[in-house]
């Protein structure tokens, strides 16, 4: 019997809760999805819990539903975390080969990453990630692994994730108390980018925009490595209250005609074109203007696509990632989003799907899902190792590495 393990996922957004599991084989070289639970996410906004108690009900729920779906039990996870309480940065960690023969090793590999995480941190804040972007050994730059090289000084360019610790916490809490462990806790953004980005991408230059409800979050990958990381506050909620503002509707009226009619090319709708939110609303009973509708959901996607320019000419990738803009999300799927972002970010756009799954496709072939399966793909690549999840644990810490390693190798 070949060996087979079990991987899950939860992805804890601000409007749906999403679950997935995957069987993982030794002989497939991807995962085969064979749960997908689904439930709303009533007790987040913006990636906060605002109800502990709504939030680990909406968890089980959505564990309960992956379960029933595969016939297997839950009992550790892998957690994707969003949200504009994350930030990040670069840093830099230097230390000395001292040992005899001067050739690198795995200890020094883990040294050098405990000096690039060696920064002052406020005391609410927490390292989630410490990704390792390139190695510099003596005067030779741009080295991926550097062990078993000869050299006496070893130099790390790093990128750190942090986020806000009570809001890690509580969703620590949240999933525990809905019945399982966590294996390990991962920005969406990477998570993402496992899901729908290849490696050709990686290095040739990619930004993958991911746009939630109350977030979008952005990863720029360039050299195979996260060479950025930013979330902005805002997503698919913002557009649902602008319409409900605009048109005088109530929320839930506004998100339903913004998901059946609301398109981000108001030049394409009729002017005479209405809406009759009678036959959809008990509480809302006049007519608005589709195309007055498309120009509120127009100017809200103009805004975040102009924030993600904005991120990318602070990196100085404004117009130069060659593998252009991936966006995914459930927000990526309204009409005309593509040709709005070419127009904003200057680049070529397409939108993400998850690729390096099997299994029940059908049910997860959606961009909404991209964070789920990211982090299965994530969990079958890097399974007990981590970068920075609690505190850092150096001695995973270089199997972590050797996992990243080996996924950057053609």
């Amino acid at each position: 019997m070949p060996k087979e393990q079990i991987v899950a996922s939860l992805d804890i957004g601000s409007s749906k809760i999403r679950t997935v599991i995957a069987l993982m084989e030794e002989e497939r070289k991807m995962p085969n999805i064979i749960g997908v639970g689904v439930s709303p996410s009533t007790g987040m906004r913006k990636g906060n819990i605002i109800d502990v108690d709504e939030t680990i009900s909406n968890i089980s729920a959505a564990l309960e539903d992956a379960e029933r779906m595969s016939g297997a039990p839950i009992h550790h996870v892998f957690v994707g975390i969003s949200g504009n309480h994350i930030e990040s940065f670069d840093s830099k960690g230097v230390i000395a080969i001292s040992h005899a023969g001067s050739e690198i090793i795995e200890d020094d590999i883990n040294r050098v990453l405990e000096a690039a995480q060696a920064v002052s941190l406020p005391s609410n804040r927490r390292i989630l990630r410490i990704i390792p972007k390139s190695f510099s050994v003596d005067d030779q730059k741009g080295i991926k692994n550097p062990v078993g090289m000869i050299g006496v000084r070893l130099e790390v360019d790093a990128h750190i994730i942090t986020g806000q610790a009570t809001i890690v916490k509580n969703l620590e809490k949240a999933v525990h108390q809905a019945g399982v462990d966590i294996d390990d806790i991962v920005p969406s953004s990477l998570a993402v980018a496992e899901a729908v980005l290849s490696r050709r991408q990686k290095e040739l230059g990619v930004v993958v925009i991911d746009v939630g409800c109350g977030s979008t979050s952005i990863a720029v990958f360039e050299e195979g490595s996260t060479l950025h990381a930013a979330w902005l506050p805002v997503g698919g909620e913002s557009v649902t209250n602008d319409i409900a503002i605009g048109l005088r509707t109530s929320i839930d009226t506004a998100e339903k005609i913004k998901i059946e009619y609301g398109t981000t090319a108001p030049e394409e709708v009729n002017e005479r074109e209405t809406i009759d939110l009678s036959l959809i609303s008990k509480i809302d009973n006049h007519k608005v203007s589709k195309k007055h509708m498309s120009e509120i959901i127009e100017a809200r996607y103009h805004e975040i696509f102009v924030m993600v320019k904005d991120e990318l000419r602070s990196i100085g990738r404004d117009g130069m990632l060659p593998a252009g803009a991936i966006l995914t999300g459930a927000g990526a799927k309204i009409p005309g989003c593509l040709d709005l972002a070419r127009n904003v970010l200057g680049l070529p756009v397409q939108i993400g799907f998850p690729t390096e799954v099997d299994g029940v496709v059908d049910k997860i072939d959606d961009p909404a899902y991209t964070t789920a399966i990211g982090l299965v793909v994530w969990g079958s690549r890097f399974e007990g190792r981590s970068y920075g999840f609690g505190s850092f644990d150096f001695k995973k810490a270089f199997s972590n590495v050797k996992g990243w390693f080996k996924n950057l190798l053609p």
